[in-house]
């Protein structure tokens, strides 16, 4: 296979890039859409987005996977969630009291999320995370959070970015308050609930992720969480609907104390939602005694617009059997990569794993390690073909041809590949420095 097809050209993006630089810390709002992400020169600004497909700014076109870090589930400009929009644009955004479109959005969220009690939205994952944090505190009078330590990511505020290596600016005192366990490993998890006796307000972890839960894990992890009296947090951001359209807990039957929703929730539009038991969100309400708990106050939480998308998104996903469809169409995709990267040699260095919902690909070496140095090779070449995916995270707006296509890209850059483990070395072919993880100490 050719290995010297020619690169996009991305002059407008280049400099684009480098405006962002001047004006924005790390060139992107978020770390995980940074320019390090990606190989050397070829990290394409975007112009716009229409279902699976997106356009950079010099015009080249990507079938895109991972959307918008898995939040546009349903393809970009979704026509549904559009119209919906568009309805409540002309009718005003933001009022002095609630709008009738927080009870619509409410009534909705609960109806497909009936494991929940009670819901409270917002615009960001991290200001739910946080919450729920606050409130197991609060209810508990504990001082410590648990956190899944195989799981990347929680929140941006200061109990878990102070236990990631960009703890700058962190006090050392805060950070001692977040503890961690293993996933997976209950006997691990008492043994820290006991070694911190009567002092772990709750357990937060993602229900589901790379791997299925081992059987009896989470239901052992509810009775755990109910002999220490801490509070069950599930972090369902990704598997919130990708797994089912109850998320995990609705899946795998298992009910969390509260849970956590955004991504997928929006399609692309800012909502996040803190759910769960009555008895303990209402701490955060108006309807009982107890000392107020400051749980959220988010001017913004209601804006009328981003709630109808959500009201969109979840009768689509009812409605069309949206779970269901994601799940096939990563199967088509994983298959054909791993019969791809079999073909070609490769098929113990290009790895693709997770729940069909949510694939990702591993890039291992010669000696069968990660690689960043692989991973740079094996984006450049999924880049030179038109294929924009840190991640095989599909849409449902995905195509068979799109499938088709980026199975042959993968191919071609599996061609490249083996050609670099042959050669113990893929620098020819990397194009430049190597992409780098998010969470590192130095820039």
């Amino acid at each position: 296979m050719d290995d010297t097809a020619e690169e996009p050209l991305l002059p407008r993006s280049r400099a684009a890039n480098e405006r962002l630089h001047s004006l924005v810390p790390g060139g992107a709002h978020t770390y995980a859409k940074g320019d390090d992400q990606y190989p050397e020169g070829l990290a394409p600004v975007i112009s716009h987005g229409r279902g699976a497909h997106v356009w950079d700014i010099d015009g080249n076109r990507y079938i895109e996977y991972g959307s918008g870090l898995r939040s546009v589930s349903l393809g970009h400009a979704h026509p549904r969630v559009t119209e919906a929009v568009r309805r409540e644009l002309d009718r005003g955004g933001n009022f002095v009291r609630p709008s009738v479109v927080e009870v619509e959005a409410a009534e909705r969220f609960l109806a497909t999320v009936p494991t929940a009690e009670m819901v409270k939205f917002a615009k960001n994952g991290s200001d739910v995370t946080t919450a729920a944090v606050r409130l197991a505190r609060a209810v508990t009078g504990r001082p410590l959070v648990a956190v899944c330590a195989d799981q990347p990511f929680f929140s941006v505020d200061d109990w878990f970015i102070g236990t990631t290596p960009m703890s700058a600016g962190i006090p050392a005192a805060t950070t001692e308050l977040t503890v961690a366990f293993p996933y997976g490993d209950l006997a691990a998890t008492e043994e820290l609930l006991l070694r911190h006796r009567d002092a772990v307000a709750c357990l937060i972890l993602e229900p589901a992720s790379h791997t299925e839960p081992p059987p009896g894990y989470l239901a052992g992890l509810r009775e755990l969480a109910d002999r220490h009296g801490c509070v069950l947090v599930f972090d369902e951001m990704i598997t919130g609907l990708r797994w089912s359209e109850a998320g995990a807990q609705g899946l795998y039957g298992v009910v969390p104390d509260l849970s956590t929703f955004g991504k997928a929730l929006g399609n692309g539009f800012a909502v996040s939602a803190l759910a769960g038991r009555r008895e303990l969100m209402e701490r955060g309400g108006l309807r009982h005694s107890g000392d107020r708990v400051f749980l959220l106050s988010t001017t913004h939480g209601a804006e009328t617009h981003s709630l109808a998308a959500a009201t969109a998104v979840l009768d689509t996903y009812v409605e069309e059997g949206v779970t269901a469809r994601l799940h096939a169409l990563g199967e088509r995709l994983a298959a054909g990569v791993r019969d791809a990267a079999a073909s070609m040699g490769v098929g113990d260095h290009v790895v693709v794993r997770g729940r069909a919902s949510n694939l990702v690909f591993a890039t291992l070496d010669e000696n069968g390690q990660p690689s960043q140095r692989y991973r740079t090779l094996f984006l450049r070449r999924l880049l030179t073909g038109g294929v924009l995916a840190p991640s095989f995270v599909v849409s449902s707006a995905l195509q068979d041809s799109d499938i088709e296509h980026t199975v042959d890209v993968v191919a071609q850059a599996c061609a490249v590949y083996r050609k670099a483990l042959d050669a113990a070395d893929p620098t020819p072919w990397m194009g430049g420095r190597p992409v780098k993880p998010v969470f590192r100490r130095l820039a």
